[in-house]
């Protein structure tokens, strides 16, 4: 059996798919953020699963991200080049707000903790100061006297020569062998020093937090028969063994959404839809992403929060603070807000009974019918009276509006923020949201899935089968997966092919030999080769494909020239000759990058899901009252499990399982796909 688990902030979900008897089970539990391995093993707990008869367990985890955003990672230093402690705060010329000058900015490590020593290597690698070990020496006496627990060094110019920061960690871990030592250059060795920085920072501020949890999650397992290795999600949605997370755990902060971007993908494909949208909304957060042609979009980093980027290949996931327990509130303007906050797992909404009382979005589905009651995800009952007189207090008194106005209002400014990210990752980006599928997963995302292509312009909406564990899905089937980049920041006409194919080849070399410590069972090996390039003077620089034979310089130009125009142009014509200009302009090659992917043998959705044979009559589990347009109405509801292929419904019509609930409200229909997909579409 293979063990899927994504431990997110509200709850923890599991998928248990079984390859010999083609069987798949699924379970959620509420979360532990006091330690999420106990939420981990009661999920196998109560899907009475013997750890033992695991032969593989994947899981993504929230564990590096909820230490940074809460700022809960451990006590850590830097010792950079004398002159630039303060790189942190210098950071780049933005603010966290587009009008005004407020906000703040927090660095992960206080100026205290940071501290320089006497060093420098040109942009050229060549050593213009020796490294001064005694000021080294000094500097981490100084930090371990702060009691760190790890300790970042980053060097002006390491990305050209890490042979100062090499020696350095190098001296470190001799006489501090308990200290946690990041060299930046190891972590990203690519130029861009505040970036670079940054993101050794993040590294080893969650390392001791992520190796500690690792390493009590895998003695759990292993005490209770698991004799395997513990494979981690990473952000590029591939896998890792517990070592290598543990080395690089900044490699995890998506670690969960990129399973589901993962999940998303292989499912719509095996329904014939090749772009889409997909928006995952939780119990905490709301993550937006899109696959193009099949394949998920990657960047090549983001920011976590203000001045935090981490500038690592991972797959373009847009976040925000809109989940099913996001909080609802009034702001000093007078205005309805839902979100960032989130009641989380504990105290959770206020009607889940556990002393919450800040209403959130899922009271307002409660308090709408849209939510049965006594279907409660992760078991249970819900508290309606209760959440009502929540929704009342705190919005429907203050703004004046009736519990099912203020109800509804909840759900529309939860919605609007959805669409907002919608549009910033598709029209803000030159995709028009009409040639894409809106695909709706997450225990709280087919709640909308009928507001959001009215509004999106969307012509149809997936929902899967297990929308509500959908990323757990995604960790049991994903990849093993390891990227390399080597910066070159040369011109074209400077290098030779010969010169491009052996640094090609051996990060290629170096991430075969990568996979095969990590002992999984892989079927075969994909390796996908990619380059940055930019015309001469650009900051910024276009990542390209790169054929897996026959590459030669000429080409990888014209490549180059052709993705810039279709990138920044609808047409040639648009360009008006800078199209022959272009031509005419040296091009640097800035980084090569090579993706080497462990495929693991392949299941299908399909293949796993219960089958129906019965008319949609049979799924009718009766009427309850649903508030819709601005009335109450006696809704019909079904059984989603009883929904055949093929079946048709048509709204208002609630659909309830034990993940999620999907709502269909008058202007949509929907029908059951041969993969058992719900296929929405407008009326």
């Amino acid at each position: 059996m293979i063990g899927g688990f994504d431990i997110g902030g509200t709850y923890t979900d599991i998928v248990i798919l079984d390859p010999a008897s083609k069987t798949l089970r699924t379970g959620k539990v509420g979360s532990t953020p006091g330690d999420p391995s106990e939420g981990f093993l009661e999920g196998l707990m109560s899907l009475a699963v013997d750890p033992a008869d695991l032969q593989l367990v994947i899981h993504g985890t929230t564990v590096a991200t909820n230490a940074i955003l809460e700022r809960n990672g451990c006590k850590c230093g830097l010792i950079a080049t004398k002159g630039f402690r303060d790189i942190l705060e210098l950071r780049r010329r933005d603010r966290p707000h587009l009008y005004g000058l407020t906000g703040d900015y927090r660095p992960l490590i206080p100026r205290y903790q940071r501290l320089e020593v006497t060093e420098r290597i040109s942009a050229e690698g060549e050593v213009v100061t020796p490294l001064n070990e005694d000021e080294l020496i000094s500097a981490a006496e100084r930090l371990v006297a702060e009691e760190v627990e790890a300790v970042v060094v980053s060097f002006l110019n390491s990305y050209a020569n890490p042979a100062h920061e090499h020696r350095a960690r190098t001296l470190l871990q001799q006489r501090w062998p308990d200290l946690f030592v990041v060299a930046s250059s190891e972590v990203l060795a690519l130029f861009r020093e505040f970036e670079r920085t940054s993101t050794a920072v993040v590294n080893a501020y969650v390392q001791p937090v992520m190796s500690r949890y690792l390493t009590r999650l895998h003695g759990y397992l292993s005490e209770k028969g698991y004799d395997r290795d513990l494979l981690v999600m990473q952000s590029n949605g591939g896998t890792v063994g517990t070592v290598s997370a543990r080395e690089r755990p900044v490699n995890t902060v998506l670690s969960g959404p990129a399973a589901g971007v993962i999940a998303a993908a292989e499912i719509a494909m095996e329904s014939g839809f090749h772009n889409l949208i997909n928006y995952d909304m939780g119990g905490t957060s709301l993550d937006v992403s899109l696959v193009v042609e099949g394949k998920p979009v990657f960047s090549s980093g983001r920011e976590i929060e203000f001045g935090i980027p981490v500038m690592l290949s991972m797959i373009d996931i847009q976040t925000v603070g809109a989940g099913g327990g996001s909080i609802a509130r009034i702001d000093e303007g007078g205005i309805l807000q839902v979100g960032p906050k989130s009641a989380g797992a504990e105290p959770g909404p206020i009607c889940y009974g556990r002393g919450g009382e800040d209403p959130t979005v899922t009271d307002a589905q409660a308090v709408l019918g849209r939510i049965n009651p006594y279907y409660r995800i992760a078991g249970g009952s819900l508290d309606v009276e209760r959440a009502r007189q929540g929704i009342a207090k705190v919005l429907g008194q203050p703004l004046g509006l009736s519990t099912e106005a203020a109800a509804e209002a909840v759900l529309a400014v939860a919605a609007n923020r959805t669409i907002g990210s919608i549009r910033r990752i598709s029209i803000d980006r030159g995709y028009d949201p009409r040639d894409f599928a809106l695909f709706s997963f997450g225990g709280a995302g087919p709640l909308f899935i009928s507001h959001l292509l009215r509004e999106t312009g969307a012509q149809i909406g997936l929902v899967p089968y297990y929308p509500g564990v959908l990323s757990a899905w995604g960790c049991a089937i994903a990849n093993l997966q390891r990227d390399y980049v080597a910066m070159v920041n040369r011109r074209l006409t400077d290098l030779t092919s010969d010169e491009v194919i052996a640094q090609l080849e051996a990060q290629q070399a170096e991430g075969e030999h990568f996979l095969n410590q990590e002992k999984v069972a892989l079927s075969r090996i994909h390796v996908l080769r990619e380059a940055e390039l930019s015309y001469e003077g650009q900051t910024h620089q276009l990542r390209i494909g790169l054929p897996a034979g026959g590459l030669s310089l000429p080409g990888i130009r014209a490549a180059f020239h052709d993705a810039y125009l279709e990138r920044f142009g609808a047409s040639r014509d648009q360009f008006c000759g800078l199209d022959t200009l272009l031509e005419e302009l040296p091009v640097r090659l800035m980084n090569l990058r090579t993706t080497v992917i462990g495929i693991r043998a392949e299941y299908a959705m399909r293949d796993l899901m219960p089958s129906c044979q019965d008319p949609p009559a049979s799924a009718l589990k009766g009427t309850r009252p649903v508030w819709s347009a601005g009335e109450w109405i006696e809704c019909p509801t079904y059984e989603r499990a009883g929904l055949s292929r093929g079946a048709e419904l048509e709204g208002p019509a609630v659909i309830e399982q034990h993940d999620t609930t999907v709502w269909l409200d008058d202007s949509t229909r929907a029908q059951v796909d041969a993969t058992g997909n719900l296929v929405v579409r407008l009326l």
